[in-house]
């Protein structure tokens, strides 16, 4: 043996990897999910569970995982113009986008719930599917949460909705340019806002001329347009008699291209893999939706339906950042002892799953509200879209913690998933918009307040620590203001939170009101004594 030979041996073992956290393929992000699975077995049935077993089986998949990573590893590329200098508008995805949209809309995450033939608690198992599948990647939902939105609003206009719906419903992905008529399957998007008005749509300056043919010609500038290489659009323009729904197909029925003119891709924070645009109309051509100067009744259809699969979506988020921290916590040793065993990375791990237990079972109870409708989700809906909202990022960026270092770096997925957070927040009306809609229901539907003092009465007498909660909003909505709209909009999710999960998880609903309710600290991980923080991490553990 030479000199060199222990040394070359030496400097082998630097190469040995220990300590590592294996990767999570292959997991099943329902079996894992016991909050998901009580919610749909309290508000929908044991059948609609077991029809989740395959979206959930394919969301864990390593082949899934690895779609997910290069649809925002390889983002979307406008395309103004062809070779010789032809206007053609088109966006470039990577293979892995076409991917996951096919798998989302073969699940029929779409649209199926709206299919005559759907069956009870068809919105209900859609918002599951929903948030099982987007645990995979987020971007591509938005396209197909726009097509779920679409079609209430363009049933506002029968003849429409019957040369659509039949395309919009299909199970099967079809991209490409072609007239909707021809194509197996449709999808569709939403521009509303423009720049000088925002979330303020009545000061849109888009107008719309009415044509000798029925059809408007429309003129105007959209500062965001979401999943702009859908089929057809809904949006919002200046009629003769004011602020009117419209929709646009990308291609004409005779086969050419309508005047949409994309003027650039967002470059954006997060939600990478989806393409969000700014166009311009140059007299396309639309379709009145609703009467004229009814715009936004009509389009508000679409608006509440979005609403929903944010809060599904920032559910989704918080879901699959808690999972990573999860199984991180499981494998990975430091001081002597799995993180997972460290009181204080416990005490983190159960104050995330707490979250993200809160968050799913409030979203699957308002996706039920769709299936049969109360006046609670007036009121309930823009509440929970504000918390649930508001409380990813801050989530998201504690689990990211708790892979230190390792979460930091893009390879870990997690960097994606705080990218993502904030999108949610923002879309479908900011944190003060819907906040302020809350008290807007306050204030005009008394039945929406009733409705929810009934809501919280099934609990009442449960838990002293709960009452008082509701007492809270009881006094802070006897007399509304604005500068209380963000409290009150809170307090509502939070109330609603605590009741849902004493009746679907009690020992959970227990845990949640100590620590939201009763023992509320600033910062994740700071939890009462008596909270079972281990039981909490074992059950949501890949």
């Amino acid at each position: 043996m030479t000199a060199i030979e222990p040394a070359a041996r030496q400097l082998d073992r630097t190469h040995d990897v220990v300590n590592q956290t294996p990767p999570l393929h292959r997991h099943n992000p329902l079996g894992c999910d016991p909050a998901l699975v009580s919610a749909v077995r309290a508000y929908g049935s044991a059948a609609v569970l077991d029809s989740l077993a395959d979206v959930a089986a394919e969301a864990g998949a390593e082949d899934s995982r690895e779609h997910g990573r290069l649809a925002n590893e390889h983002p979307p590329v406008l395309r103004t113009h062809d070779r010789y200098g032809n206007r053609v508008d088109e966006v470039e995805f990577h293979p892995s986008w076409h991917w996951l949209m096919s798998r989302a809309v073969a699940h029929g995450l779409h649209a199926a719930p709206w299919a005559a033939d759907a069956g009870e608690h068809a919105h209900l198992r859609r918002a599951a599917a929903f948030t099982l599948w987007s645990q995979v990647e987020a971007g591509h939902g938005c396209p197909i949460s726009m097509t779920y939105a679409a079609i209430p609003a363009l049933r506002h206009e029968p003849e429409i909705a019957a040369r659509y719906e039949p395309g919009l419903l299909s199970s099967t992905y079809d991209p490409g340019l072609r007239a909707p008529e021809i194509k197996s399957g449709l999808l569709a998007g939403m521009s509303m806002t423009e720049k000088q008005g925002g979330s303020d749509v009545r000061v849109n300056s888009t107008t719309a001329t009415p044509s000798s043919d029925g059809t408007y010609r429309l003129v105007g500038h959209k500062w965001f347009t979401s999943a702009p290489m859908n089929d057809l659009f809904l949006t919002l323009a200046q009629a003769p008699g004011g602020l009117t729904c419209f929709v646009l197909p990308r291609v004409l029925p005779d086969g050419t291209r309508n005047a949409l003119r994309l003027q650039r891709l967002k470059d954006k924070l997060g939600n990478k893999s989806n393409a969000s645009a700014e166009l311009e109309y140059t007299g396309a051509t639309g379709w009145r939706v609703g009467d004229e100067g009814r715009g936004v009744r009509t389009i508000i259809e679409m608006v509440t339906m979005t609403r929903l699969d944010c809060v599904l979506g920032s559910t989704s988020n918080i879901r699959a950042a808690l999972t990573e921290a999860a199984h991180h916590g499981a494998h990975r040793s430091a001081f002597g002892a799995l993180l997972r065993d460290q009181p204080a990375m416990t005490a983190v791990l159960a104050d995330l799953a707490l979250e993200s237990e809160a968050a799913t079972v409030l979203s699957i109870w308002l996706a039920s509200l769709v299936d049969k409708p109360s006046p609670v989700a007036r009121l309930a809906l823009p509440a929970a879209k504000f918390y649930v909202c508001k409380r990813a990022p801050f989530v998201v960026a504690e689990a990211l913690e708790c892979l230190g270092g390792n979460g930091y770096v893009e390879e870990s997925g997690l960097p994606r998933l705080y990218r993502e957070a904030p999108l949610m927040s923002i879309w479908e009306g900011s944190g003060n918009v819907t906040a302020l809609d809350v008290l807007r229901a306050v204030q005009r539907e008394p039945a929406a307040v009733d409705a929810l003092w009934a809501e919280l009465a099934t609990t009442a007498g449960a838990d002293r620590r709960l009452d008082e909660a509701v007492a809270r909003l009881r006094d802070e909505l006897a007399e509304v203001d604005q500068q209380r709209a963000r409290r009150i909009a809170e307090l509502i999710a939070l109330c609603l939170q605590a009741s849902l999960l004493l009746r679907v998880s009690p020992w959970v609903g227990e845990a949640f009101i100590a620590a939201r309710l009763a023992d509320r600290s600033g910062v994740l991980g700071v939890l009462p004594r008596d909270v079972p923080a281990r039981e909490l991490v074992d059950r949501v553990t890949p």
